[in-house]
């Protein structure tokens, strides 16, 4: 969950790493730290904190060189601080290495390693690991690629690393196993990321590494790559779809927000080209060859973390009622580690915003080895789980920079729509005047999305009562239920605010004891077939002087009569509910964390692409 970003060619690296680093923050954010190779001398700069801690540091030394690598890091081995800050050097101080990932037998090769003499400064793994480089070169007198192969080969766990020695500023080191990472090919220069976000303004040609594979990057002869069984291999290069501007703030006081207002263009990017009114279809042309598969399936899995799950449990909803096949939503985090039972018939469906994350990766290598079709959700194109699923559909919601996901949730809910009415068309479960209805509806979300982020300045006002508060509860039914298990982990991730969300029966069952004229209640109560019985609730809660906003339909008089307040959204197909009353959950976790001081764009403990399980 840490960010790299390596530079060699004719330009200065330092600047180049710093602007990258910046970019990738959203991937952790303890501390940071740059090396560049300055006339075969290695410069180490290392702070903790934000980048911006850095880069103020920087100022008062030489930081000139044409090769570097920088890092930010989200800690896992070792506390937030200067000495555990990447990059870290070789006993001898003739490499650097930055380290993405977790290695897993670090103990053992650290006991190892300290009785043959070496002595650490850290107590990361990945010193370890330079340690371990670095005794392989000087022992069997081999080169820097060879040294990390054969390191690599000892090493179990996951791992993304980029190598520079003191020695020659011609050559850079790059390798991956379970956490990405990507090489931008430029004229005469060469960039490496975990991700293509800070090397899009230099260059569209980049090749996104397998797992297994090294990376020899030189000036003198250009990109080579080898595997850690030494097997030569030819680099596959990509051109990038990612614009510059998407990166940007574009006028908007945090990324989060511009994210959540890009949500009726990124809805409708994700049904562009696959819902077709005028033939009344649906097609989606990643998983067409697997199809038949899916639509004969016995059981659909589907297995994701955080917001992702919460779309899963969306999903549940809508592939059973529109396809009628049994689902079951799995953690990811949990799958591997129970011995699920899957059968050769199952589709197993795993959703990701990154394609990177790990929980979610090993589900599906679990799942494959016990032979089921996977098909997968992600965002980013090149990821890993779009490499390594059988089929799938990216959700085209364009690169989300907040750690806490908005428009990634809504596009997973569309394709995961999308899914359900294919499937639901091609077996027959849905009549043909339901499947045109939701059809026409769905195509409707972005328009009536936009009406909703109308109510901004209301939902700003209601956030100021409740920004204060110390707990809250989310409470919807059916379908709803896990839109309120979102409501409740935006508020918890951005504004430190502890909520719970539950379905809106079980309050009764234990999560009313703690409602009091303190306790805001956030309740989703569109018209709908429960609508009725979340009255009821809703009627509970106010008996015991709880403070109730609800998310009503456009009209509604019953609960505007007896909600504290109300925010409307306009009336929708049941199932489609989800895409619109997500939004004001959103909206106010947003307010109130900024009305609390929290960064909602790097909240605290938190990283982007969780790539460590």
């Amino acid at each position: 969950m840490c960010g790299i970003v390596a530079y060699i060619g004719e330009q200065e690296a330092f600047p180049i790493v710093l602007k990258g680093l910046k970019r990738l923050e959203y991937r952790g954010y303890d501390s940071s730290g740059i090396a560049v190779n300055n006339n075969l001398n290695l410069n180490l700069l290392k702070k903790q904190g934000k980048v911006a801690e850095l880069e103020k540091y920087a100022e008062e030394f030489d930081t000139s060189g044409t090769v570097g690598i920088g890092h930010t890091r989200w800690a896992t081995h070792g506390a937030p601080n200067d000495v555990n800050a990447h990059p870290h050097l070789s006993g001898n101080g003739k490499f650097a290495l930055v380290h993405n990932g977790i290695i897993e037998n670090y103990a053992i090769l650290k006991k190892e390693l300290i009785s043959r003499g070496h002595e650490f400064k850290s107590e990361t793994d990945t010193e370890v690991l330079m340690h371990l480089i670095e005794e392989i070169i000087e022992k069997q007198n081999v080169s820097l690629l060879e040294g990390v192969r054969q390191a690599l080969n000892e090493v179990h766990g996951a791992y993304a690393i980029v190598i520079i020695s003191k020695e020659n500023n011609q050559e850079l080191i790059a390798a991956r196993k379970s956490s990405p990472l990507v090489v931008g090919i430029g004229k005469d220069e060469f960039f490496v990321a975990s991700d293509a976000t800070p090397i899009v303004e230099y260059t569209k040609n980049v090749v996104y590494l397998e797992d297994g594979e090294i990376a020899c990057i030189s000036l003198d002869s250009g990109l080579k790559i080898k595997t850690i069984s030494n097997v030569e291999k030819t680099p596959y290069i990509q051109e990038l779809e990612l614009q510059l501007e998407a990166l940007e703030k574009g006028g908007y006081e945090h990324f989060m927000l511009k994210e959540i207002f890009e949500q009726p263009r990124s809805i409708m990017d994700c049904m562009r080209g696959r819902l077709n009114l005028k033939n009344s279809s649906v097609a989606l042309g990643g998983i067409k060859d697997y199809e038949e598969k899916i639509v004969n399936a016995k059981r659909l899995i589907i297995v994701a973390c955080g917001t992702s799950w919460h779309a899963g449990i969306v999903g549940e909803y809508l592939l059973e009622e529109l396809a009628r096949i049994p689902v079951e939503v799995e953690y990811a985090s949990e799958f591997r580690y129970r011995n699920p039972i899957i059968n050769e018939g199952d589709v197993v469906i795993c959703i990701s915003q990154s394609g990177e994350t790990a929980d979610t990766l090993a589900a599906i290598s679990l799942a494959k080895e016990r032979g089921a079709t996977i098909l997968g959700i992600c965002n980013v194109v090149g990821s890993s789980i779009s490499r390594l699923t059988d089929c799938g559909s990216y959700t085209h919601a364009g690169p989300e920079i907040g750690v806490a996901s908005t428009k990634a949730f809504t596009a997973q809910v569309t394709v995961l729509t999308l899914l359900a009415l294919m499937i639901g068309k091609k077996k027959g479960t849905i009549p043909s005047n339901r499947f045109n209805r939701i059809l026409f509806e769905l195509n409707s979300i972005p328009e009536k999305v936009e009406e909703v982020l109308k109510s901004d300045k209301q939902i700003n006002f209601i956030s100021d009562i409740y920004k204060d508060a110390s707990n809250a509860l989310y409470l919807g039914r059916g379908i709803n239920f896990p839109v309120a298990l979102e409501g409740a982990l935006k508020l918890k991730e951005i504004s430190y605010i502890h909520a719970e969300g539950y379905p809106a029966a079980e309050m009764k069952h234990g999560p009313i004891a703690l409602i009091d004229e303190e306790m805001p209640i956030f309740v989703i109560a569109t018209k709908d077939a429960s609508y009725e019985k979340v009255v009821s609730n809703i009627q509970e809660v106010k008996a015991r002087k709880g403070k109730v906003i609800a998310i009503v339909t456009k009209g509604d008089t019953e609960v505007k009569a007896i909600a504290d307040h109300v925010i409307e959204i306009p009336h929708t197909d049941d199932v489609l509910v989800p895409l619109i009353a997500t939004i004001p959950m959103q909206l106010l976790s947003y307010h109130i964390a900024v009305m609390r001081g929290c960064n909602v764009d790097q909240p605290r403990n938190l990283a982007k692409s969780v790539t460590v399980e």
